[in-house]
């Protein structure tokens, strides 16, 4: 949080005491963006990380482990995105960026089967809800780091072609990065 709150300054500074031209402002937006989701996506790790630790004192409460597969892909899928947007980003390529912000809807579809998931679970055997729960929460921090690596590649994205993509049709974005490539 310190770091964050540093880095937000001196880019405030930067912009201040320069004048930067427009392509260098946008770079130190998406910069001061990125900051900020790289900080929520920690958040969001440590809640995962207190949700494990949990539910290794618990134990699997008669679940036998079968919540955790599901779970452990979809924190694969998320980990990989969130790779592919950092190195797309230090390469500063669209691209790729868009590549990340399609597989985002994948990572979406696992956590709605998740919940499914969990839902039937504690409807079979009562025994699971405390157990499903901490799953489902940990489910739903893994989709927000999702979506803060989709923000992170939409700001790339700003900051190669200087449109705002937030608010955007997929097939819009494909249209706009597609028009550099």
């Amino acid at each position: 949080n310190g770091m964050e709150g540093g880095r937000d300054e001196e880019c405030g500074a930067g912009l201040v005491r320069r004048h930067p031209a427009a392509s260098d402002r946008r770079l130190v937006i998406a910069v001061i963006k990125t900051i900020t989701d790289l900080e929520r996506i920690g958040d969001e790790a440590e809640r995962i990380a207190r949700m494990a630790v949990h539910v290794a004192q618990e134990g699997t409460a008669g679940t036998q482990g079968r919540p955790y597969m599901p779970l452990l892909g979809m924190g694969d899928l998320v980990r990989r995105n969130l790779r592919a947007a950092l190195d797309a980003f230090a390469r500063v390529d669209a691209a790729a960026a868009l590549t990340v912000v399609k597989s985002d809807r994948q990572i979406d579809r696992e956590y709605e089967a998740i919940i499914r998931q969990s839902i039937t679970f504690m409807m079979e055997d009562p025994r699971t809800i405390g157990h499903c729960l901490d799953i489902m929460w940990s489910a739903r921090a893994l989709e927000r780091i999702g979506d803060h690596t989709r923000n992170i590649c939409e700001y790339l994205i700003y900051l190669v072609e200087g449109k705002d993509i937030r608010h955007t049709s997929l097939e819009e974005v494909e249209a706009i990065v597609g028009t550099r490539e």
